[in-house]
């Protein structure tokens, strides 16, 4: 059983009342302090509370943890968190976070080597390094794509069942913004795969893989297509049908979403593979897509495509 939900029967306090005394320092198992939350102990332990007991230190921020070991962490970025500070110097991003986890947790000075990025709107499961020779590993892993992720996404419009994206990107298009080569311009290789998982009312719930990995690919190349990223202010195309059809689509963010990630271990090779659900405003706007193919009693309806996932 894990120790907070023990914690949580049997001094009869919330589940997250007791995962915070677990974190602060409070409870003693068999009679030594224990700070972790998830661990599985036995549901006869020897436990004692003292909620008296001043705080062992005070964690900044909730830090959702998909995968730890010695090596890495993988973690789930919130949308609107920057994955790593700027040129402006935020404080409060993703690497931060894990920083101030690592700290408390082991009590050292930590490290978090910083493998990849997800744009600061896009939410999903997102790994740092715990050691260097952890590193190098994973950001070789990185830089040969022998890895899978698969990200979901809401589009706008009707695009095809499946496809493949392979137009070459550029830096800046002209507007200081990221774009498609165009021809006889030089650009980087970019290729996206993608299905179309769910059709809805003036949308489409899509799951994408990338065969590389370039800056705002998924972005860029589904703008490019006709087929913007609901919710993306930056990429979105303003072309008269999609226009018509914004009226309706709203989302809070762009709705893109990093939901798997695996890699062979950088140490034992063996599989490492997390999973991130989706998040609730992510779901929220697809419910409400639903609920809008539902109302309209079948034009433009929701439909499932045979043989997704």
């Amino acid at each position: 059983m894990r120790l907070d939900l023990l914690v949580s029967r049997r001094f009869s306090l919330s589940r997250r009342a007791a995962r915070d005394a677990v974190r602060a320092g409070r409870v003693d198992l068999e009679g030594a302090s224990e700070d972790e939350p998830g661990r599985d102990v036995a549901e006869t332990a020897k436990l004692t509370l003292d909620p008296n007991r001043p705080a062992r230190y005070r964690v900044k921020a909730r830090l959702a943890v998909l995968v730890e070991d010695d090596d890495l962490v993988i973690v789930d970025k919130p949308a609107g968190l920057l994955t790593v500070p700027t040129a402006e110097r935020e404080s409060d991003t993703l690497h931060a976070r894990v920083l101030d986890y690592l700290h408390h947790r082991y009590r050292r000075r930590p490290f978090a080597g910083v493998v990849h990025r997800l744009d600061k709107e896009t939410s999903g499961a997102i790994v740092f390094a715990r050691n260097r020779p952890a590193l190098r590993s994973l950001q070789d892993l990185f830089r040969r794509h022998a890895i899978d992720r698969e990200y979901v996404a809401i589009v706008e419009g009707r695009p095809p069942d499946s496809g493949t994206f392979a137009a070459d990107l550029v830096r800046d298009r002209g507007d200081r913004k990221r774009g498609i080569a165009r021809p006889g311009e030089e650009g980087k290789r970019a290729v996206t795969h993608y299905r179309t998982v769910e059709r809805l009312d003036g949308a489409a719930l899509v799951s994408v893989e990338l065969e590389t990995g370039r800056t705002h690919q998924i972005r860029v190349h589904f703008s490019a297509a006709g087929h913007p990223v609901l919710g993306d202010r930056v990429y979105r195309r303003a072309s008269r049908e999609s226009k018509v059809e914004s009226r309706e689509l709203e989302a809070p963010r762009q709705m893109l979403h990093a939901r798997r990630l695996g890699f062979a271990h950088p140490t034992t090779g063996e599989p490492v593979k997390a999973q991130s659900p989706l998040p609730a405003d992510f779901a929220g706007v697809l419910e409400a897509l639903r609920g809008k193919s539902k109302d309209r009693g079948g034009k433009g309806s929701r439909r499932r495509i045979v043989g997704s996932k």
